[in-house]
């Protein structure tokens, strides 16, 4: 089977597809276990979640490995590998927002559980070329409408995913002139590889795309991020 088509019949299976299996398949995608577990339908258990971190410490770590380019990306993601995976208290639960309830299905729940596995909320992504009420929807209830390819071009590279693979879950046809908005999936690979890791740690792991990008901390937040998705080598 195609690898679109393999993953258009898990998002609609609706559990049919054993956990056991979903492990083997995620190594063979090279797509993270707890996601194929969120598009099956099927919980996903503590020990694939990140830890109970600092929401701003999340928030702060993801903006600034948002300023990194390609070349400092590919180190950065090495960094994050490298460190220890440390006792730390969990699993990680998304803040609840008053303003907000997250969908129990569909599109919508898919997006949140994406989300979750990397320890993101909403409030914790770096900008990716969409306004957080529009992010705060698509959460919420995110219904197919003419938007959606450019909402997912937008969130793909956050979440690490390919485009294709991405379209594919939510059942949107893929044209290879389809580009990342803000941000390319090897962002998202850092968020990736980050998701074992604790507050300290994430803390340290700030320190050093600053130190790779070379930008300068000004002491204040700024949700703008750079992005280098021009350079992406998906994109020739």
């Amino acid at each position: 089977m195609e690898r679109a088509d393999l993953l258009s019949s898990l998002a609609a299976s609706d559990t049919d597809t054993a956990p056991e299996a979903l492990a083997e398949l995620a190594a063979e995608l090279e797509i993270p276990h707890a996601d194929l577990l969120v598009i099956a339908g099927h919980p996903v258990p503590a020990e694939l979640l990140p830890p109970k971190r600092d929401a701003t410490i999340t928030k702060e770590f993801a903006y600034r490995v948002s300023h990194c380019d390609h070349a400092q990306l590919a180190s950065l993601e090495d960094f994050v590998r490298s460190l220890a995976h440390l006792d730390a208290p969990g699993p990680f639960v998304q803040p609840a927002l008053p303003y907000l309830t997250p969908a129990e299905s569909g599109s919508g729940a898919v997006f949140n559980g994406l989300l979750r596995n990397r320890g993101f909320g909403v409030n914790e992504l770096p900008f990716a070329g969409l306004s957080r009420s529009t992010l705060f929807g698509m959460v919420s209830d995110w219904q197919p409408t003419r938007h959606r390819r450019y909402r997912l071009c937008a969130v793909a590279g956050p979440l690490g995913w390919r485009l294709p693979d991405l379209f594919a879950v939510v059942g949107e046809p893929y044209s290879p002139d389809f580009r990342p908005v803000q941000l390319c999936r090897h962002v998202g690979r850092v968020f990736t590889a980050a998701v074992p890791l604790t507050t300290a740690q994430l803390t340290e792991c700030a320190r050093e795309a600053d130190r790779l990008s070379a930008r300068e901390n000004h002491g204040v937040w700024q949700p703008v991020s750079q992005g280098s998705v021009a350079e992406c080598p998906d994109f020739p």
